[in-house]
C-alpha cells in the first residue's frame, strides 16, 4: 500500500471512526438513560423532543403526583393539614428533584425543602391566579429558576389553600447530566483508543523501517556490510528499504570483488616475480659461463647464446602477459576485427608452432575438415594468441616421453570449432570447471619448474567470449585434455 493511500485512510479513520462509535455509544446509553427516566419519573410513550425540553420533562415527571393530589383532595378535603400524608408527598417528590408546598390563607402550612426558600415563597402566585390551562405550570425566574405547578382548593373551614409543586431549573435533569458525562467521557476513551490503534499502523508501517534504515546506514558506515536489511512494505519507504538492501549487497560484492582483486594481484606479483627469476637465474649464470671460458668451443657458445635467447623470450611472454592482463582488467583489448579466410590462417598457425614445438620433441599433427571459402569475423592476432596460449598450456603439462599436440578444425554449423588435444597428465574433474578462471592452477606446487602466470586460459576465455564465441575443455587424468573454441563463420546477407 502506498505511503499517499495510508495517510488518506488515516484521515478517513480519524473522522469516521469516532463519529461512528460515537453514535453507537450515544444511542446505546441514550437508550438507558431514558429507561432509567421512564422507571424513575413514570414517563409513558416518552419522545426525544420531550427529553430535550427540559420544562416539559420535569412537568411530565411530577404529573402522575400532581394528579394524585387533585384525586384526594376530592375524596379528603383535610389531607392537606395531615402531616403524615403531607411527607409522603413530599418524600415521592423528592425522588423526582422537587418538593411540596402547601399554604393557607396568606400562610405557609408546609413547605418540602429544608433550605432558605423565602425569595420563592414570595414568587408563588395567589390563590386562583393560576391558569389550569397552562398544563407546564409557572415558570419562577430571577435568581429562583424554578417550575410551580399550582393546586387551589378550599380547607374545612372554609379557609383558600395552594398546594404547589416545585421543580428547580437550575439544572438539568441528572440523569440527562449522567448521559452527557458519559457520552464525553466515550468519545474521549474512542479517540484515545482510534490514536493508539493509528499510531501503531503508522510506527510500523513509518517508523519502524525508518529506524531499520538509521540503523543500517550507521553499520555501513563503521564499515560493516554483514548484515541484512528487514523487508518492508510495499508503499514508499518499503522501497527505499529494498533498494538500500540492493546497495548493500552490492556494496558487499564491491568490497569482496576488491579483496579478491587485491589477493589476486598479489598472487599473480609473486607468480611472475617467481617465474622471472628461473630464466633470469639461467640467463645469469649462462652469460657467467661465457664471460669466464666455460664455453670455450664455437659449439658450446652458440648453445649458450641460444639457450639466453629462449630465456630472454620466456621473460618476453611473461611480461607481455601481464601487460595483456591489465588491458583485460579495464577492458582495454585493442581489437582489430576483419574476414579472415579460416583454412589459410590456421595452417599459417601451426606452421610457426611446429618449428617451436619441434625443437622441444613434440610431435604436432594438423586436421582441417573445413572448406576453402569459409571465412570468420576475428582479430587475427588475438585469435593466434588464443592458440598460443592453450598449445603453451599443452606443453607445459606434457608428462609423456613422447609429446603430441593434435589441432582439428570442424566445421559445426553456424559456427567453425577449433580443437586442440594433448596427451598431458589431465585435469581432476574438481579442477576442470575453475581453469578459466584468473590466477587460478591445478598444480599450485612452486616446486615446479612450469612456471606461467595462471592467467593464460582467463585471457583465452576473455578473447573468445569478445568475439562471440565460447570456449570449454574435456580432460581425462593421465592420459590428456581437448580445448574447445568455437568461432562464428561469417556469412554475406543478401540486400532486397
Amino acid at each position: 500500500m502506498k505511503l499517499r493511500t495510508k495517510l488518506i485512510i488515516t484521515f478517513l479513520i480519524l473522522i469516521l471512526v469516532p463519529v461512528l462509535f460515537t453514535g453507537i455509544a450515544f444511542f446505546g446509553f441514550g437508550h438507558y438513560q431514558i429507561r432509567s427516566i421512564e422507571k424513575l419519573y413514570n414517563v409513558e410513550d416518552p419522545t426525544y423532543e420531550i427529553y430535550s425540553n427540559t420544562t416539559a420533562m420535569l412537568n411530565r415527571a411530577t404529573q402522575m403526583i400532581y394528579e394524585g393530589m387533585r384525586g384526594k383532595l376530592e375524596e379528603n378535603p383535610g389531607a392537606f393539614t395531615d402531616p403524615e400524608y403531607l411527607e409522603t408527598v413530599n418524600g415521592e417528590l423528592k425522588e423526582r428533584y422537587s418538593f411540596l408546598v402547601v399554604r393557607k390563607g396568606d400562610a405557609y402550612l408546609y413547605c418540602g425543602s429544608n433550605g432558605d426558600q423565602e425569595e420563592l415563597l414570595s414568587m408563588l402566585p395567589e390563590y386562583g391566579d393560576y391558569d389550569f390551562s397552562r398544563d407546564m405550570g409557572i415558570y419562577l425566574g430571577g435568581s429562583v429558576q424554578a417550575l410551580a405547578k399550582q393546586l387551589d382548593f378550599t380547607f374545612e373551614d372554609g379557609t383558600e389553600g395552594s398546594a404547589f409543586i416545585v421543580t428547580s431549573l437550575r439544572s438539568m435533569i441528572p440523569e440527562m447530566e449522567a448521559l452527557i458525562l458519559d457520552m464525553v467521557l466515550t468519545i474521549l476513551l474512542i479517540l484515545v483508543f482510534t490514536s493508539v490503534i493509528l499510531t501503531a499502523w503508522i510506527y510500523k508501517s513509518i517508523v519502524t523501517p525508518i529506524h531499520h534504515l538509521q540503523v543500517a546506514t550507521k553499520k555501513i558506515t563503521e564499515g560493516n556490510l554483514d548484515f541484512e536489511m528487514p523487508a518492508g512494505g510495499d508503499d514508499e519507504i518499503g522501497e527505499l528499504c529494498t533498494d538500500f538492501e540492493e546497495m548493500r549487497r552490492r556494496l558487499k560484492e564491491s568490497a569482496e570483488e576488491k579483496v579478491d582483486s587485491e589477493r589476486q594481484n598479489k598472487e599473480l606479483i609473486s607468480n611472475i616475480s617467481h617465474d622471472l627469476k628461473t630464466p633470469i637465474a639461467a640467463v645469469k649464470g649462462y652469460v657467467e659461463g661465457l664471460m669466464d671460458g666455460v664455453a670455450d668451443t664455437p659449439e658450446k657458445q652458440e648453445k649458450y647464446i641460444r639457450t639466453i635467447y629462449n630465456k630472454a623470450n620466456d621473460m618476453d611472454r611473461l611480461i607481455n602477459e601481464l601487460s595483456f592482463y591489465a588491458k583485460i582488467d579495464t577492458n582495454r583489448i585493442p581489437y582489430t576485427f576483419e574476414k579472415i579466410n579460416v583454412n589459410a590462417y590456421f595452417a599459417d598457425c601451426v606452421e610457426e608452432l611446429s618449428m617451436e614445438l619441434e625443437e622441444q620433441g613434440i610431435e604436432l599433427s594438423y586436421f582441417n575438415y573445413v572448406e576453402e571459402d569459409i571465412q570468420v569475423i576475428a582479430d587475427a592476432e588475438q585469435i593466434k594468441r588464443v592458440v598460443n596460449n592453450i598449445v603453451g598450456n599443452s606443453v607445459k603439462y606434457i608428462d609423456k616421453p613422447k609429446g603430441m599436440v593434435n589441432i582439428r578444425v570442424k566445421d559445426v554449423g553456424d559456427f567453425i570449432q577449433v580443437e586442440i588435444e594433448d596427451n598431458g597428465k589431465g585435469i581432476s574433474a574438481k579442477d576442470l570447471p575453475q581453469i578459466f578462471n584468473r590466477f587460478y592452477r591445478a598444480d599450485v606446487s612452486r616446486n615446479s619448474s612450469k612456471g606461467g602466470s595462471g592467467i593464460g586460459l582467463s585471457i583465452v576465455k576473455k578473447i573468445i567470449e569478445d568475439h562471440g564465441g565460447q570456449v570449454w575443455a574435456t580432460s581425462k587424468e593421465h592420459t590428456g585434455t581437448v580445448m574447445y573454441f568455437v568461432l562464428r563463420k561469417y556469412q554475406e546477407v543478401p540486400v532486397t
